[in-house]
C-alpha cells in the first residue's frame, strides 16, 4: 500500500512537473530573463523618442508595460539607465541595471552609427547573458529590389513589409537630437537607491501575462523590425563588448540555479494580458496570421526552438517539450 501510494504521488510530480516546463511556448520564447524586456517594444520606444533622456523616462515608465525585469529577485522591478558613450561617429547606447550597490548588469545595447553619405545605421543587441548571442534587433532596411510584400512560413501571402532606409533612421528626433552639434553626452544621472523622485518600482508581471499583453503589438514589430546575426559596428567587441559591458555574477549564478523559473508559472495569465491590451489599445488592430510575418524570416539567421531550449536549459530556465 505504501509503495502504491509513493507510486501515486510521483505519477502527480511528474504530471505537474510535464505541465510547468513542457508547456506551449510561442516562438518568441527565450526561456532566459530577457523574455521580460521586450526588445521589439524598446526598439519601437527609441524610435519614437525625442531625447535619451526622454527614452530612459519611458522605459522605465510603468504604464507603458515594457520593462519587466526584476534581475536581483526582491520582487520589484529594476530601473534601467540609459547612457551613451561615443566612439567618433558611433553613439554607443547602454541600458543597465544596478543589483545592488556594488553590481550592474547591462541589459542591452543600442549602436547608432552615421556614415560618410549621411545615413545612419542602428542596432539594438541584447546582452548575451539575457538573451543569448547575437540577439539582435534592427530596422527592416531597404536592402532588395523588391520591398512590399513577404511570404512566411506559415504559408500566408501578402504580409506587408515595412522597409526602412538609412536615410530614414537618420531622421529619427532622437537620432537627430545625438548628432546635433551642440548635443551634450547623456549619461543616467540616477543609480542604485538614488532614482527619479516620480519613479516607483512595481511587481513584476509573470511573463505570460507581459506576453500576452505585447502579443497583439507583434504585428507592428515584425513588419517594421528583423533579427540580424551581427552587429555591423565593426569595433563592436573591442569598444564596448571588452570595454565598457558591466556584467553580473549572480545574474549568471540565478541563472544556472533557475531561479527565474517562477516568471513561467502562470500560462492561464496570458488571456488576461491580451484583455488588457484590448482595453487599453480598444483601436489598434488584433495579432493574426495575415497581418503578422513569421517571427524568423531570415533562414540564414534564425534560431529554432531546439536551439533556444538547449541554450535554457544549460542555463537553468524551463525547457519546452
Amino acid at each position: 500500500m505504501k509503495k502504491l501510494i509513493t507510486t501515486s504521488i510521483l505519477a502527480v510530480l511528474v504530471t505537474f512537473a510535464t505541465t510547468v516546463f513542457a508547456q506551449d511556448y510561442p516562438d518568441e520564447y527565450l526561456g532566459l530573463p530577457g523574455d521580460n524586456l521586450n526588445l521589439y517594444a524598446v526598439m519601437k520606444l527609441f524610435q519614437e523618442s525625442e531625447t535619451l533622456e526622454g527614452f530612459e523616462r519611458g522605459l522605465n515608465d510603468e504604464n507603458n508595460r515594457i520593462n519587466n525585469l526584476d534581475l536581483n529577485g526582491d520582487n520589484l522591478i529594476d530601473y534601467i539607465t540609459v547612457s551613451d558613450y561615443v566612439d567618433g561617429n558611433v553613439h554607443t547606447i547602454v541600458l543597465r541595471v544596478a543589483l545592488d550597490r556594488n553590481e550592474s548588469q547591462d541589459v542591452a545595447v543600442f549602436t547608432v552609427e552615421k556614415l560618410r553619405n549621411g545615413s545612419v545605421e542602428i542596432q539594438l543587441i541584447g546582452d548575451e547573458a539575457l538573451y543569448g548571442r547575437n540577439y539582435i534587433i534592427e530596422p527592416i532596411y531597404d536592402e532588395t529590389p523588391n520591398p512590399g510584400y513577404i511570404g512566411n512560413r506559415r504559408n500566408v501571402t501578402n504580409v506587408t513589409i515595412i522597409r526602412t532606409t538609412p536615410y530614414e533612421v537618420a531622421a529619427w528626433p532622437v537620432v537627430r537630437f545625438i548628432y546635433m552639434p551642440n548635443y551634450v553626452v547623456w549619461r543616467s544621472s540616477w543609480y542604485w537607491g538614488y532614482y527619479p523622485p516620480a519613479w516607483r518600482p512595481w511587481r513584476p508581471f509573470y511573463w505570460h501575462y507581459y506576453y500576452g499583453y505585447h502579443y497583439n503589438f507583434y504585428h507592428h514589430y515584425y513588419v517594421h523590425y528583423r533579427l540580424w546575426d551581427r552587429p555591423r559596428y565593426t569595433r563592436y567587441n573591442e569598444y564596448y563588448y571588452r570595454g565598457i559591458r558591466a556584467q553580473s555574477p549572480r545574474v549568471y549564478a540565478r541563472i544556472k540555479e533557475g531561479n527565474y523559473r517562477e516568471t513561467y508559472a502562470r500560462p492561464e495569465q496570458r488571456r488576461e494580458g491580451e484583455a488588457l491590451f484590448t482595453k487599453l489599445h480598444p483601436d489598434q488592430p488584433r495579432r493574426t496570421a495575415e497581418n503578422t510575418p513569421a517571427v524568423n524570416n531570415r533562414s540564414s539567421v534564425s534560431r529554432s526552438s531546439r536551439d533556444r531550449n538547449s541554450e535554457a536549459t544549460r542555463q537553468g530556465a524551463p525547457v519546452q517539450s
